[in-house]
């Protein structure tokens, strides 16, 4: 082991359904993967090339609290579907994709969107918009040996009690195999590495003192408090 000039970080992790953790290595995250989300946001659905963004492993957070962020009046809930893989590689056949994952999880992207929309304005990256403090509210992960691989299914998101996301896995643009296999063209992928696979329409502004519920079939509940 390296001598250490400062004591080492954490590991970031994901908690396990049943016991243990995940460690999280990198966060990638797939942008407007839902046809009527990417006509909401202003985009033409039309099936074009994937684009990713990332947010920072100690970004995701499993407290069931969300601390509204600093400089934005505008923050949004976004609920996706996670992918956590068990391994990786570099250019995985499509075929092969979903050998790498270890399971699945229910999760938000929350987005500073005021910031996010002035980064895109200028050209800039988004991860002032995206990657900050407790972004990424997740909940337990599921093996695949317990709950398959996520295709299909429900996903939607309440606040307060009141629908505000709805769709389905099947809608997604590009599927979890293709996602893992185009990653894998531009990075090496690594066991701890996490996928949020994008958000159905829906996506709104949040408060202080809204409780966010997200779900998705098979995979439970996560319920989120804005503090």
């Amino acid at each position: 082991m390296p001598d250490f000039v400062i004591p080492a970080p954490t590991t970031p992790s994901i908690p396990v359904s049943g016991g243990g953790a995940f460690p999280v290595r990198r966060v990638y995250c797939i942008g407007r993967n839902y046809a009527a989300h990417a006509i909401e946001m202003g985009h033409d659905p039309d099936r074009e090339a994937p684009f990713f963004f990332q947010k920072n492993p100690n970004n995701l957070d499993s407290t069931g609290e969300f601390p509204y962020p600093p400089h934005s009046s505008d923050v949004h809930h976004e609920v996706e579907l996670v992918v956590a893989l068990k391994s990786g590689g570099s250019n995985i056949p499509l075929d092969q994709a979903l050998n790498h994952v270890w399971g699945y999880a229910v999760s938000l992207d929350m987005t500073r969107r005021d910031l996010q929309g002035e980064a895109k304005k200028q050209g800039r990256p988004w991860e002032i918009g995206k990657a900050f403090e407790r972004s990424g509210p997740v909940g337990p992960l599921h093996s695949v040996e317990k709950v398959g691989h996520q295709d299909h299914g429900r996903i939607e998101l309440k606040v307060n009690g009141a629908l505000k996301q709805e769709g389905d896995m099947n809608q997604m643009i590009w599927k979890v195999p293709e996602m893992i296999s185009y990653l894998s063209e531009y990075f090496e992928l690594q066991a701890g590495d996490v996928i949020m696979s994008g958000t159905p329409s829906g996506v709104g502004a949040v408060v202080r003192g809204d409780v966010m519920e997200a779900s998705i079939e098979g995979l439970g509940n996560l319920v989120v408090k804005v503090v």
